[in-house]
């Protein structure tokens, strides 16, 4: 049975994807407000979570941001009224999973609750991810070269890793420093560009004419592999 943490602040909201979720299967709590959802997500495992965007306290994109950068991977679908494209792709790249808009239908909802939780296992079941000759070995920590191990720092892999799990997106330097370093580091861009230029040299055919590693003038940098 799969657990869902519900974070809504309107009651009768939350009493109807309650009662819908539990019907189909679902093992459902609800929280309503975004410092309730930090704590409850960070004392329970939850499967997915619900997470609307207005909310007291912290709002959703909030709580999103700050259960990206505590290496939280539990997948998120916001809950918005809001329909502009702009805070849709805010949502998404603090990394949600997915979105719905309100109103939505309960049946579309589950759909989308299902999609995310068959992506999520899929990824956590294929533990190796390739691009070109590089190999990337999760498990391991280990990042290969035509089966040749590479010396890559632990740094350089989790940057890498924040690359492979957004592969397509822009991700900006801040969002770089949120992934890959400790909280609490004081970091300069200027840092984030010679650690990625560090990357290049090892992963990329030509370091110097980047194919999978491109920089995104005025923002950061996507991965394209």
């Amino acid at each position: 049975m799969s657990r869902i943490l519900v974070v809504e602040d309107e009651p009768d909201i939350a009493l109807g994807l309650t009662d819908d979720l539990t019907r189909h299967g679902f093992e459902v709590e609800v929280v309503g407000d975004g410092e309730a959802a930090l704590a409850r997500a960070e004392a329970g495992r939850f499967d997915v979570i619900l997470l609307d965007v207005m909310l007291p306290r912290l709002d959703g994109y909030e709580v999103c941001r700050a259960l990206r950068r505590r290496r939280d991977k539990t997948p998120i679908i916001l809950l918005t009224a809001k329909v502009q494209e702009a805070e849709k792709v805010l949502g998404l790249e603090l990394g949600a999973d997915d979105y719905v808009t309100k109103p939505f239908s309960p049946r579309e909802l589950r759909a989308r609750i299902k999609a995310v939780l068959r992506r999520f296992e899929d990824d956590e079941a294929k533990g190796v991810e390739r691009f070109g000759d590089i190999e990337v070995d999760f498990d391991r920590a280990e990042v290969r070269r035509a089966g040749e191990p590479l010396a890559i720092t632990a740094l350089e892999f989790r940057l890498l890793k924040a690359f492979l799990s957004r592969r397509g997106r822009v991700l900006s330097r801040a969002q770089l420093i949120d992934l890959a370093w400790d909280s609490g580091t004081n970091v300069t861009d200027r840092v984030v560009d010679t650690h990625v230029l560090h990357l290049r040299q090892k992963i990329e055919p030509v370091p110097a004419e980047p194919t999978y590693i491109r920089g995104v003038r005025g923002i950061g940098y996507r991965f394209d592999g």
